[in-house]
């Protein structure tokens, strides 16, 4: 703020007493602008400072903020004093209700996250499982069981070797290899 003053010409009113003149004597119905303001002080007050936009903006901000001016869709203007407060978009914030002395002292703040477990507190007993009323079988995917030693055969003993087996199907794993062409027997073609 100093700065501003020290940069200011002795001649010039207070950038706030500038803004509200250049309000009322725009007197627009909704409002005057950012633009029109500067234009109108430009003129009527003609030696300005070399930041006068930079300025203009913040006093502008710092007004809207103290409730001096209203800002209403990119437009500054004066509040009324009948008009209700206009609210912002979203979510109204919650009232807060004011503290007694007496309620503070009584409850401290919760700690954030899962309290600690007591070290003294007895075990909780143990529950007994409930009964399935399904199939004896428990729950989920079955355990790999163990390959045997020697292996499955159950084919010749070039699919085996070809082909490892897996442990639970009598089948063996990916295609089936190519049948060699003397085991196919021939089909005569007939005219």
């Amino acid at each position: 703020m100093a700065a501003e003053e020290i940069n200011k010409p002795p001649s010039l009113p207070p950038y706030p007493e500038m803004i509200l003149s250049a309000i009322e004597a725009l007197n627009e119905g909704n409002g005057s602008n950012k633009t029109s303001i500067s234009k109108y002080i430009e003129s009527n007050y003609g030696d300005l400072p070399a930041g006068h936009i930079a300025l203009l903006s913040h006093h502008l901000n710092r007004m809207k903020d103290t409730g001096e001016i209203v800002f209403w869709k990119n437009n500054y203007k004066k509040p009324d004093p009948n008009a209700p407060p206009r609210r912002g978009r979203g979510r109204p914030p919650k009232p807060k209700d004011p503290l007694s002395p007496a309620s503070s002292e009584m409850a401290p703040a919760r700690p954030r996250g899962r309290p600690p477990k007591d070290p003294n507190a007895p075990p909780k007993p143990v529950k007994p499982k409930a009964a399935t009323a399904g199939s004896g079988r428990p729950r989920g995917r079955p355990r790999k069981m163990a390959r045997p030693a020697g292996g499955i055969t159950t084919g010749t003993a070039a699919t085996t070797s070809a082909a490892p087996m897996t442990a639970g199907s009598g089948r063996p794993r990916g295609r089936p290899p190519k049948v060699k062409a003397a085991s196919m027997t021939e089909v005569s073609v007939q005219n």
